[in-house]
């Protein structure tokens, strides 16, 4: 073996880096059961605020290899929504309002006309919304100027009334775009004040859509409230240290009294976790997870530039070398005012919020916290605590939408900066509120939490100013982004979302364990049953893949899901044909009489590029599915592409160490049993003589189920397709579920209602296309009000939601034109990596038809078996499946068109079709054992991977048995009716072959 001390010091590196990041795990979970421990009282109840606190202790405490127990958190492998229960949303930013703000809310006729008509554009196309726009603007008013609507105050300098519509079209593009950078930085924000560990936000490439994932979340409503709210601009005047330090005195003293009377009971976490619900919380998000709560704190009803203060980021000297006390502890000295330590923020909220305190203060004072945390020494974090002076409505002196722009630039010594236009209404409110204000700080606030305080240096008039301070280039084009906030309306409207209850989490990381475990455990003894010794290495190959996987994984920060077990599970089944493929061609090559040496140097030598050709076509397919993927479907890809690449690595290079190791150890290796050395020894088939009723059946049982689908009233799609809301429902006892569908329809509104047993026989998911384009909250609580009132038949039972799940039909068609665009990719792919690595058409042809005709077929045998009564979705994961097999098929066919093209470069002379049967039968045993062992890696999947897999293992299943029958009857059969032979055929005897596999 060449490179051999690399292939050594490569596994080694990869080992530990594996290891490594792994270990992030098994750290994060003991210092959790420590937690746990620690408030776990005699009766073994577990206090979760006392758990909390502990948690809260050690956040910036080292516990690992120097690094905080935060640092391990950030790198642990996390489990997705559906392991560990949570909520998924894709939020969409609506074009339409931007526009509309743009135009100054114009009612010409022709603008709105063709607004209306881009909505129904959109319906059925993947363009910009904006260019829809300017295409119906287009189709209403042939001749019209789209600038004499846009050329208004709001766009001064940047749309003129001599701006071609393109122009304009250009601009409004610009500001799409940087309402969606906007809302995604908001919205970001927002998140990290959830206290969700591990959140995801992103956003979704070629659109205005935000998809945001938070694990943990189980106050849906809140969720929904705050992602959708527009963002609330605002600027303040704010109290000075020496205006508001006489009421922090008398507090102070009230709370020391308070203290030494046993009366303070602070609860640290309280607060937080009252708000959060079981969110968990971190200490970075404890401050601001309760802004609702602070800024009601003492509450009644009631071109010189600006200077932020300077943030010196070194030691803070603490309110105790001032004063001493309850209060002194807790807050600290800060440049510019005062602040806590981000621990102590859940104690300071408790304090605010208590009705005696608010009456200390005046009611035009309120309090909020900055929005960004500022690094002290031994990496503490602190906030600042801003005194805010209301005004006699209690409303700021302005708000954000006299904004016209805002944008970051560089002041006369290159420090970065913001410049700042407003209207004429906002310009003289700004000369009045700097004017008022000289000498002392202005807040910038958004959603309650301050951005930045600048120090007013003199009056701004003109409407024109800038904010100058110790910014970096990126806190500079935050900061502008916030301000441009408040310009114009950017709402956000769920069109996706799923949310999953903890108790079915749990029930999926069961399954999902018992289904790895279980098809693990059946390769592994299939591989020692068939290859004796050689099997064993096969499966020691096969540990270091799983090991390599859920290690890169835990690099990639990468959340485990339950498709992504799938994906091991199917990688498992899958890493098994490379092995099989050199096993294979090992046995061929020792009926030669060869040296064992020469054995394993010929085996390995003459699979690596079929195993080569077989993993990077079923990579390619892994790629497209991450591409246009999203949520369960994009988690699957990842752990396949994965597998992928790390089953090539240990099945080529580490099952060779060990081949190697074992070989010069005993002196002889064996690759077969009693068993197996039998099978597969006289097959004799002519697969050319059966092509024809072959594509004749293949043919029948297609229109079967297109014949079946169509009295089936079209496909079963799912929620993900068509749109709508389902529930898992769960009651006390087994309901049939046609009289749960009958007592809903009615509070349905006779809407499509599909109601099935899902998983157990107490539980049903409940799917109904009721209110299905109504995307808004209302509607949501709508339909969920609905199904309480229908299931209140059967309150004895007591009923509960587990989980529920809602596509809006904008954004179920984009799912199913994305789908389709996924399998044409893969099947475009496909056919050039074939064409190239074979240099004939007709294999590409042949590889893609028989690909075609799997797809096809699972989606006929899935409309058969609904006729039957056996009724699955075909879901974004059915299209995961669709495309793995695709994988799988091509995989399978590329092996004996990669024997095919080895017997023609032996026997130039020989016709194609007196080639292919031999071919077919040397690599026989080779194709039934890899679609053997993925089968019955599949059937484990679909018997204990759960209802939510069930569906892709059916599938998988259907597409394995299709995927078999065509590499051998269908794919190589139409190689041989496209392919002109150059010369008659030949009577010799056909080439003399074993009957192995390769």
């Amino acid at each position: 073996m060449r490179n051999k001390s690399l292939i050594i010091i490569l596994t080694l590196i990869v080992s530990a880096l594996c290891l490594y990041y792994l270990s992030f795990s098994f750290i994060a979970r003991s210092v959790q059961n420590r937690a746990e421990l620690y408030a776990t009282d005699a009766q073994g109840n577990v206090d979760h605020a006392k758990k909390q606190a502990y948690l809260d202790s050690v956040w910036k405490e080292p516990v690992f290899l120097g690094l905080t127990y935060q640092e391990v958190k950030e790198n642990e492998l996390g489990l997705g929504l559906d392991l560990r229960g949570g909520m998924h949303v894709v939020l969409e930013v609506s074009p339409v309002e931007i526009i509309k703000s743009m135009s100054g809310n114009s009612k010409d006729p022709s603008f709105l006309k063709a607004l209306d008509r881009a909505k129904e554009l959109q319906k059925n196309s993947q363009e910009r919304f904006t260019t829809l726009f300017a295409q119906a603007y287009r189709e209403v008013e042939p001749n019209g100027r789209l600038s004499r609507i846009f050329s208004n105050t709001a766009n001064r300098g940047k749309i003129s009334y001599e701006s071609t519509n393109e122009e304009v079209i250009e601009v409004i593009d610009q500001e799409v775009e940087d309402a969606i950078d906007r809302s995604f930085n908001i919205l970001r924000t927002r998140i990290d004040k959830f206290g969700v560990n591990q959140p995801n936000i992103q956003r979704l490439k070629g659109s205005g859509r935000i998809q945001i994932e938070l694990p943990g979340i189980d106050n849906p409503d809140r969720v929904r409230n705050l992602l959708q709210g527009m963002a609330n601009l605002e600027f303040w005047e704010v109290w000075s240290p020496e205006e508001f330090g006489p009421y922090f005195m008398q507090l102070s003293q009230y709370l020391d009294q308070q203290q030494q009377a046993g009366k303070l009971n602070l609860a640290q976490g309280k607060t937080t976790a009252d708000a959060l619900s079981s969110a968990a919380a971190t200490p970075d998000t404890v401050a601001a997870a309760n802004a609702d709560v602070l800024a009601q704190a003492a509450a009644g009803e009631s071109n010189a530039p600006a200077t932020a203060p300077q943030k010196d980021t070194t030691k803070l000297d603490s309110l105790a070398t001032q004063q001493g006390g309850v209060l002194a502890g807790l807050f600290t000295q800060m440049p510019g005012g005062i602040g806590a330590n981000v621990r102590d923020t859940a104690k300071i909220n408790d304090i605010f919020s208590r009705p005696e305190v608010r009456t200390i203060f005046p009611p035009n004072m309120k309090f909020l916290w900055g929005v960004k945390p500022i690094q002290g020494d031994k990496g503490q974090e602190f906030v600042e605590f801003y005194a805010i002076k209301k005004g006699r409505d209690g409303k700021a002196p302005m708000t954000g939408e006299v904004i016209n722009d805002a944008r970051q630039d560089f002041d006369q010594s290159g420090r970065p900066e913001i410049n700042m236009t407003m209207n004429p209404t906002g310009a003289k409110k700004w000369a009045r509120l700097t004017g008022d204000n000289i000498g002392r700080q202005v807040a910038i606030v958004l959603d309650d939490y301050v951005y930045s305080a600048p120090v007013v240096q003199g009056e701004i008039t003109g409407g024109n100013s800038s904010i100058s301070g110790n910014f970096t280039i990126e806190e500079a084009q935050d900061l502008a982004n916030i301000l441009k906030a408040g310009k114009m309306p950017a709402p956000t409207r769920i069109v996706e979302e799923a949310v999953v209850g903890p108790s079915l989490g749990q029930e999926a990381i069961n399954q999902g364990l018992i289904s790895t475990l279980a098809g693990l455990l059946i390769v592994v003894v299939f591989m020692i049953a068939y290859y004796s010794r050689g099997g064993f290495i096969a499966d020691l190959a096969l540990l270091f893949n799983v090991f390599f996987i859920l290690g890169v994984l835990a690099q990639f920060n990468a959340a485990l899901t339950l498709p992504g077990i799938a994906g091991i599970v199917l990688t498992l089944g899958m890493a098994v044909d490379a092995n099989v493929l050199i096993f294979e061609r090992m046995r061929e090559e020792s009926l030669k009489g060869l040296s064992m040496r020469e054995i394993i140097n010929k085996g390995y030598e003459k699979a690596f590029s079929t195993i080569l050709d077989a993993n990077v076509t079923t990579f390619l397919v892994g790629f497209i599915l991450y591409f246009f993927g999203s949520g369960p479907v994009k988690g699957f890809a990842i752990t396949l592409m994965i597998g992928i690449v790390t089953s090539f690595f240990t099945s080529v290079f580490i099952s060779r160490l060990f081949v190697e190791n074992a070989f010069r150890r005993s002196g002889k290796l064996s690759f077969s049993t009693m068993f197996s050395g039998k099978m597969f020894r006289n097959v004799k088939f002519d697969v050319m003589q059966y092509r024809k009723p072959a594509y004749a059946l293949s043919l029948a049982i297609l229109a079967f189920g297109f014949v079946a689908m169509y009295i089936n009233g079209g496909p079963n799609l799912g929620v993900d397709f068509k749109g709508g809301r389902s529930y898992v429902v769960e009651l006390d006892q087994a309901i049939p579920a046609s009289d749960v569908r009958a007592n809903l329809i009615d509070d349905f509104q006779s809407a499509g209602t599909e109601v099935k047993t899902y998983g157990a026989s107490n539980r049903v998911k409940i799917t109904t296309s009721w209110l299905a384009a109504d995307e808004s909250i209302q509607a949501d609580e709508q339909v969920k009000a609905a199904l309480e009132s229908g299931l209140q038949q059967y309150s004895e039972l007591n009923p509960q939601i587990l989980s529920s799940s809602k596509v809006g039909a904008t954004m179920a068609d984009d799912i199913q034109n994305t789908a389709l665009i996924a399998i044409l990719l893969a099947l475009v792919g496909i056919f050039l990596y074939v064409m190239i690595r074979f240099n004939k058409w007709q294999f590409s042809l042949g590889g893609v038809v028989a690909l075609l005709h799997d797809a096809l077929m699972i989606i006929a045998v899935f409309a058969i078996l609904d006729l039957f009564g056996v009724s699955y979705e075909m879901d974004q994961v059915f299209i995961a499946a669709v495309l793995t097999i695709i994988g799988f098929s091509i995989n399978d066919t590329v092996v004996i068109f990669d024997r095919v093209r080895e017997y023609i470069n032996d026997n130039p002379r020989k016709s194609i079709r007196d080639l292919v049967n031999p071919a077919l039968i040397s690599t026989f045993s080779r194709t039934i054992i890899t679609s053997l062992t993925l089968f019955l890696v599949v059937v484990i999947l679909f018997i204990f991977g759960g209802e939510v897999l069930r569906g892709f293992s059916l599938a998988m299943i259907i597409g394995i048995i299709a995927g078999t029958y065509s590499s051998l009857f269908i794919a190589t059969p139409i190689v041989v009716d496209t392919v002109k032979d150059k010369q008659e055929p030949t009577p010799t005897a056909a080439p003399k072959v074993t009957q192995q596999a390769r």
